[in-house]
């Protein structure tokens, strides 16, 4: 009898661990085919070279294919809800963007909470925006920029990549900080955004640094300040906002994200490989040629960064009464 119990002990104990080993075995295996990286947003622009960087950069060092599907349409929700949908077992991720911190408050229907429905697995970049304005408006400081609105009251054409971008947010959450009232003039990108800014038919813009660097060097387009809380290398001449008004802060970010109830394991090691990559010299040169730093941690370190702006732009897009166009 005694031998039957310590038989039947050592039967149940092997029964329990062997979904442990069995976990652990998949994660050493990860992955064994191809990964999708889904990105909410057109070829070509900083979404799409970021996810694309990290695909190359995770295919050299798991010897895998990362292959990236660019989804655009819905404000990313396109996107997102197909990761959502997708099985959760690694093999489909999401570049996740400040667009998924945002739509929380500012869709009011969506088919899924993001939070909720996606596990988040590490983040990767950040960089600021730079505020910019038209070089014919008497205008070369932040307080300029506030005093100027204040006695010209709606009269200053605020442009954005489109409604409930981070380039339009940054803008609310200075009016919101400010008081002052500019009038937004959403576009479908921010290529055709800039243009009109250099035409002046638009006079300011908070636009991505990457995008609007070259234009503010080669003087077509005058900067003001960056929306970080450290000096840009881009425009290392141009202050911070914060300078000038105490508890501005506004980023654009980039993180991998994966299905509600992906495997731990998978997405520990899925995170530590981004880690390594991310700690590499030459991975930080690059992002730094883009504006960005690189943005390294554990996932609930990435989990806490996207509840953080979720809750932070929640109160700009309700302060501000934008709706989902």
């Amino acid at each position: 009898m005694k031998f039957r119990r310590r038989q039947f002990l050592t039967l149940a104990g092997a029964a329990l661990a062997a979904p442990a080993f069995a976990r652990h075995g998949y994660a050493q295996s990860y992955p064994s085919r191809p990964v999708k990286i889904v990105v909410g947003y057109t070829p070509g622009g900083s979404a799409d070279i970021t996810g694309r960087l990290i695909g190359q950069w995770l295919q050299e060092k798991l010897n895998q294919a990362f292959v990236i599907e660019n989804r655009p349409g819905g404000g990313t929700n396109i996107a997102t809800e197909a990761v959502i949908a997708a099985a959760p077992d690694g093999y489909t991720l999401l570049l996740t963007a400040p667009a998924n911190a945002i739509n929380a408050t500012l869709y009011e229907k969506m088919n899924h909470l993001y939070l909720r429905d996606t596990e988040q697995v590490a983040g990767l970049i950040r960089f600021p925006n730079v505020v910019i304005v038209n070089p014919s408006l008497p205008i070369n400081t932040i307080p300029e920029l506030i005093d100027y609105a204040k006695k010209n009251p709606g009269k200053l054409n605020m442009a954005s990549s489109g409604n409930g971008s981070t380039i339009h947010m940054s803008g609310e959450l200075f009016k919101m900080l400010t008081g002052i009232q500019m009038t937004h003039v959403p576009y479908r990108g921010s290529a055709p955004a800039l243009t009109d800014m250099i035409g002046g038919s638009v006079q300011v813009m908070f636009d991505n640094i990457p995008s609007a660097s070259p234009f503010v060097i080669d003087g077509k387009l005058r900067g003001l300040a960056v929306t970080s809380t450290e000096r840009a290398a881009l425009l290392p001449k141009l202050p911070l906002v914060s300078e000038f008004l105490p508890g501005y802060e506004a980023y654009s970010w980039y993180g991998l994200a994966a299905p509600k109830g992906t495997p731990k394991e998978i997405i520990d090691k899925i995170n530590a490989d981004v880690n390594a990559i991310l700690a590499d010299e030459k991975t930080k040169t690059r992002f730094a040629e883009l504006g960005a730093t690189t943005i390294p941690g554990k996932p609930a370190d990435f989990t806490k960064w996207v509840t953080e702006e979720t809750e932070k732009w929640g109160k700009v897009v309700k302060f501000a009464g934008v709706k989902a166009s």
